[in-house]
């Protein structure tokens, strides 16, 4: 069996480059914020996650000319040594600190036969749409560029020996979204390496926090590979990642915005939630502040919400916030069956706060939006143990993990 993880030859920036180079992750910003953001900045990481921005407004962000000019810019920042291949594999110890929070966590590649036997655990389907897009990104690019948040149960010998890595200079360091300041460190010792592979193949299980999609891309391109060229270990065996202590990480509200209101109006639409809660008008923004309560903005006015009755049973998914509100408000009231294909929902991270929510619904691009109290940690690693899944979008990890600092290169040059 493959190890859980193993080092990876890094395709990376230099540290002069570094913070031209780093963007945050190709899918928390949409094409209009990733132009704005890429613009005035050639060597950002954008115009290779989110290669239409160099192209025409109104073009097709799943083109093949999307995908052929974001291959193109990789060449050029690799022809121009904005990035630069190392020369042997490593890990590294990748750290994020934003405000006082920090955490700290190991980057190399993880086993790709380990994701599909589960002991690399998956919490959280994926939208077809999403998965292809990833898919025909890393054929364009023949590398993953988007590294997956893993999470691991917290081990002192694990965080000891990337503390330990962390003493001398950091080999990068860079300022990305939200100010969250990203470091990283080069483990190159063989004695090192080895160590690290023995401890994490001790943890027994991994837990995908952030990057399903990219996962389950990964692994579909690996299966193509297969096919073709069966034989060795090979780098298409293995995702990109990083992976952090449980105790370390912090999963924010993810909030839900629908765009009609099931044919209702505004007065029998809360008629018909305040039979399965108590809603509450609410004289400013509804933000939850404790578990099974919600904030809910419809008609110019926040409410909060409370279920009458509490889940039944022990299954770790019925108990959660989002399934409650799924089962009672949003399939029965707002005829939301499967909010992962239902064009009529959209998925707002806590991060951009619930003015984000007021803003969706006052400018009539929805009808009501929904504030959610933050998953635990605990709570996702009890449905990822029994075997289970999330409703979609149930977490949102802050700070993430920036694009473009670290690359896997699938050309097996180890």
């Amino acid at each position: 069996m493959k190890h859980l993880v193993r080092p990876f030859a890094a395709l990376r920036p230099r540290r002069e480059t570094a913070q031209a180079v780093i963007a945050p992750p190709y899918d928390v910003v949409d094409t209009d914020e990733a132009r704005a953001l890429a613009n005035g900045r050639q060597q950002s990481f954008l115009h290779i996650s989110r290669p239409e921005v160099d192209l025409p407004p109104g073009t097709d962000p799943h083109g093949d000319a999307v995908y052929a000019k974001g291959a193109a810019n990789l060449k050029a920042l690799i022809e121009h040594s904005v990035l630069e291949r190392e020369g042997k594999a490593c890990y590294y110890v990748y750290r994020m600190t934003a405000g006082r929070h920090t955490q700290t966590g190991l980057a190399g590649v993880a086993s790709i036969e380990a994701y599909e036997s589960s002991r690399i655990h998956r919490h959280e389907l994926t939208r077809p749409d999403k998965e292809n897009d990833r898919v025909r990104n890393i054929e364009a690019l023949n590398a993953q560029t988007g590294p997956v948040m893993l999470a691991y149960k917290d081990d002192a010998r694990v965080g000891a020996m990337l503390e330990e890595a962390a003493a001398k200079p950091a080999l990068l360091e860079a300022v990305g979204q939200h100010e969250v300041v990203h470091a990283i460190w080069r483990i190159e010792r063989d004695s090192q390496i080895d160590a690290l592979t023995r401890a994490i193949d001790a943890l027994g299980d991994l837990y995908i926090a952030d990057g399903h999609h990219r996962s389950a891309a990964a692994a579909r391109v690996a299966e193509n590979r297969r096919r073709a060229r069966a034989g060795r270990d090979r780098s298409h065996d293995y995702f990109l990642s990083v992976a952090f202590p449980d105790d370390e990480m912090q999963i924010f509200d993810y909030n839900r915005v629908v765009t009609d209101l099931n044919g209702l109006t505004v007065a029998d639409f809360i008629e018909a939630v305040a039979e399965a809660f108590e809603a509450a008008p609410y004289g400013g923004r509804a933000k939850p502040e404790q578990p099974a309560t919600y904030g809910m903005y419809v008609g110019g006015r926040w409410y909060r919400l409370t279920p009458r009755s509490a889940p039944a049973g022990d299954d770790p998914v019925a108990r959660l916030d989002i399934s409650r509100l799924q089962q009672t408000l949003l399939a029965p009231i707002l005829g939301i069956g499967d909010a992962r294909i239902d064009d009529r929902i959209a998925f707002v991270g806590g991060v951009r706060g619930l003015e984000a929510l007021e803003r969706r619904v006052d400018s009539g691009e929805a009808a009501v939006a929904f504030a959610l109290y933050p998953t635990k940690m605990r709570e996702l690693m009890a449905v990822a143990d029994a075997g289970l899944l999330m409703p979609p979008k149930s977490t949102w990890f802050e700070p993430k993990l920036a694009d473009g600092l670290l690359s896997h290169v699938l050309d097996d040059n180890w």
